[in-house]
């Protein structure tokens, strides 16, 4: 009993002065006034388990290596963007007046230019996304660049899988990267294992482990989908390399419902430049012997879209697509339509959809019914009241997870890729987006939204409003975390 005393007695001080040490830590890294108080509620509330958390991803650590890598790459990432042709110059004036801005701000804060001269072919469903890369990869000469979060075994990815193989067997060099915690299960798989046995260079980025976890945030994940082939046609999107029939069934929440983009033109050249970056940030991989194996070449045109393609997380400016996605709602002069499968904005995000709709424009979200967090769910619809008070539509989505991740703006300029409305993707995740200033493109997206509405049920102010206090609560409860979702 003396010794649990005099353990009890070093406790309480110890604990204050985690406390007063973690709260000074958390306010002078002067991050977002809402990721600061939900952090600081933690560390108050959960003597030492909050504490713990904080240690664990409170900041976004890459570690030492991988910071020393990133650095490095930049000046050959500075002597791509002096290499670009001049011929890939977007003519603005006969774009929306929104677009220039836009550009400019990406230029200003990642130094990447929208490239002209691009041909986008929007596939609306995982069956045919994945036979046009099989069919893409069976007509591979020289090199093929994957990059996933998740890779998932079953149906139709396995096929993806055997042209890999057949790529490989032929003297393709095939190089794939996957996120460590995403593909886990993957990576166990005989599948995984014959994709070695056969030459492909598969790499598990981001791993864990519990020496790493003191060096390194272990929540920090590889979240891009990008293959690239020849250097000559790209793929990105929201579609993992998973066929929907036979991924999370047990979730409760249907097929998963994507989308993806194939590209050909210069755009192809910036996705292929991402793809290196990650392989070489991971892999330590010697630069030059990278470059020469990369098919890292100026790109034709082939059609007439204007795109910019950027690339958000940590390691890149500080904030970069968070302001863009403000940057576009404000663009929008009569209409924005958004889905995203997590929806759980900040402030900011929040004020520009309300402000966007009370200034006039037809704004409209599109969610998942059910979403496969329940943490993620209640603390979305605690959003709902506010969003919906000052003239925003929202639609639940009923024909399973709508896993797209799409922005049209005034159905002329899009945003589409891989970045959910949510802190997760605006902070921590590795993300590409691309930034299409075309009608065209933007008229085709909008008309695969317009599906997707087709398929949702609206949510009534008035009905939403009588819905049982608890649910409230619990609600509210969950937005507190929010900034940590």
């Amino acid at each position: 009993m003396e010794l649990i005393s005099h353990i009890s007695i070093l406790i309480v001080p110890a604990h204050v002065v985690i406390i007063i040490g973690l709260s000074i830590r958390v306010i002078m890294m002067r991050r977002p006034v809402g990721v600061s108080l939900a952090w600081l509620i933690l560390i108050f509330i959960l003597p030492f388990a909050g504490a713990a958390l904080y240690l664990l991803i409170g900041e976004r650590r890459m570690g030492r290596r991988r910071a020393e890598r990133t650095a490095a790459l930049r000046g050959e990432y500075e002597e791509w963007l002096r290499r670009l042709p001049q011929d890939v110059v977007v003519d603005w004036p006969h774009l929306n007046p929104g677009s220039l801005p836009i550009n400019r701000l990406a230029e200003a804060t990642l130094g990447i230019p929208a490239m002209a001269g691009n041909k986008l072919e929007l596939i609306d469903a995982a069956e045919p996304i994945l036979r046009s890369m099989i069919a893409d990869i069976d007509r591979a000469k020289r090199t093929c660049h994957m990059e996933f979060y998740i890779w998932n075994e079953g149906g139709t990815a396995d096929e993806v899988c055997e042209a890999l193989i057949r790529a490989a067997k032929r003297g393709v060099m095939c190089r794939v990267l996957i996120d460590a915690v995403g593909s886990a299960n993957f990576l166990k798989t005989e599948l995984a294992r014959r994709l070695l046995k056969n030459g492909i260079e598969l790499v598990a980025a981001l791993p864990v482990g519990l020496i790493r976890m003191v060096f390194v945030r272990l929540d920090l994940r590889i979240h891009r989908k990008i293959v690239v082939i020849d250097g000559e046609v790209a793929y990105t999107g929201s579609l993992n390399l998973v066929d929907p029939r036979y991924f999370k069934q047990e979730a409760g929440v249907g097929q998963w419902v994507d989308a993806m983009a194939r590209v050909e033109g210069p755009a192809v050249q910036a996705l292929g430049l991402i793809f290196m970056w990650d392989w070489q940030v991971e892999t330590g991989q010697d630069i030059k012997a990278l470059k020469n194996t990369s098919d890292l070449k100026a790109v034709p045109q082939a059609g007439r879209a204007n795109v910019q393609v950027v690339p958000s997380g940590p390691g890149y400016t500080v904030d970069s697509i968070r302001q863009l996605l403000l940057m576009s709602i404000y663009a929008a002069r009569s209409e924005l339509i958004m889905t995203t499968p997590y929806f759980v904005p900040d402030e900011s995000v929040v004020t520009a959809l309300q402000s966007a709709a009370l200034r006039g424009v037809n704004v409209t979200i599109i969610v998942p019914e059910r979403v496969d967090s329940r943490l993620v769910r209640y603390a979305s619809r605690s959003y709902f009241n506010d969003l919906l008070a000052s003239g925003v539509r929202i639609l639940r989505f009923q024909g399973g997870l709508l896993h797209t991740k799409s922005i049209t703006v005034d159905g002329e300029i899009a945003l589409f890729g891989t970045v959910n409305l949510d802190m997760r993707s605006f902070w921590l995740d590795f993300e590409v987006t691309l930034f299409v200033y075309d009608p065209d493109f933007g008229s085709r997206l909008r008309a695969l939204q317009q599906g997707y509405v087709e398929e949702s049920n609206s949510i009534d102010l008035q009905a939403w409003q009588k819905r049982p206090g608890w649910n409230r609560f619990v609600e509210n409860t969950a937005q507190l975390f929010s900034p940590l979702l």
